[in-house]
């Protein structure tokens, strides 16, 4: 390598002439493999500081570190990450989770803390469809806000029609996102954070709306198929789902946009069985056929690679 000289077959490589190493340096300098890297920095058992999205690796400490792991004896190996798949629900998805025999736990709760339970190790992977409103992308910005110092890829789920979910035959004749500040109206929302509050929101700012100007019918709503229950029970007039969830509860549907749903993975993960169970059955013809059958599914763009992070 450049600027490296001759390494030591006995010890750590000699670092850069530098005061950091990145990750792939600190990697090399210590014999390690960089996923080991990763998890020795989410458990924060490594010297480290995070600059501008990177993080740097202080070569003084690092030393000290590894002097200190000579005295204590080796460090435990770090824990593994569970097999939980986090972020925002959805019918499909979770329809395939079950079928695939992937062994992946599922774990609600919206977009952004998936992203966060990623970022803390909780998670192997999240789904996310989270609109940009300044540029009408999908997932790239939110996962450089939240994983910019991660390995991560974000590959298509499916793209997936969102709407208003309301009672059968649409009595109270809803047309869009406009109407939902009609006195009297009930309206069930999901909580900040969440891919369908932040389209809820961009929908509403194009009427000259926001969401403080609904009357809310309670607190947010965990998943959509909580809000398409809230409709069904009578405890909502109306609510921001897709139209799988109207097709699976039998509820009214006023289509309004369709969005993009991606799986957000560590590069490693992506590889190993679980994810890779989940990826392969999703292609398989039955799949494909309960997607039809749920309505409101495009899957011409299952797989593709939408976000690839820069490596360290």
């Amino acid at each position: 390598m450049t600027g490296r000289r001759a390494q030591n077959p006995d010890g750590p490589a000699t670092p850069p002439a530098g005061p950091y190493m990145s990750t792939r340096e600190v990697a090399v300098y210590l014999r390690m493999g960089e996923r080991t890297i990763y998890d020795l920095v989410q458990s924060r058992r490594i010297p480290c500081v995070k600059v501008a999205g990177k993080w740097l690796f202080p070569v003084a400490e690092i030393d000290r570190w590894v002097e200190g792991r000579r005295e204590t004896g080796p460090t435990p190996a770090p824990a593994r990450v569970p097999n939980v798949l986090a972020g925002s629900r959805d019918p499909f998805l979770d329809w395939c989770v079950g079928e695939s025999g992937s062994g992946l736990a599922l774990s609600g709760g919206g977009s952004l803390s998936g992203l966060r339970q990623m970022a803390a190790g909780e998670a192997v992977a999240c789904g996310i469809h989270m609109l940009d409103p300044a540029t009408g992308r999908y997932n790239e910005a939110a996962i450089l806000e939240e994983l910019a110092d991660l390995d991560v890829v974000a590959v298509e789920w499916v793209r997936r029609e969102q709407g208003l979910v309301l009672a059968p035959g649409n009595p109270l004749g809803l047309t869009g996102a406009g109407d939902l500040a009609r006195s009297g109206l009930r309206v069930a929302v999901r909580p900040e954070g969440s891919g369908a509050h932040i389209l809820l929101r961009h929908l509403l700012a194009e009427h000259g709306l926001s969401i403080g100007t609904l009357n809310l019918s309670g607190p947010p709503a965990r998943t959509g198929f909580d809000v398409g229950l809230a409709v069904l029970e009578g405890a909502a007039d109306v609510g921001l789902a897709t139209r799988a969830v109207a097709t699976r509860l039998r509820l009214g549907f006023v289509p309004l946009a369709w969005e993009r749903f991606d799986l957000v993975v560590r590069r490693w993960h992506y590889f190993e069985p679980p994810v890779q169970a989940l990826m392969t059955f999703a292609r398989s013809d039955a799949a494909r056929a309960k997607a039809a059958a749920l309505e409101g599914y495009d899957l011409s763009g299952h797989g593709a690679v939408r976000y690839n992070a820069p490596q360290a």
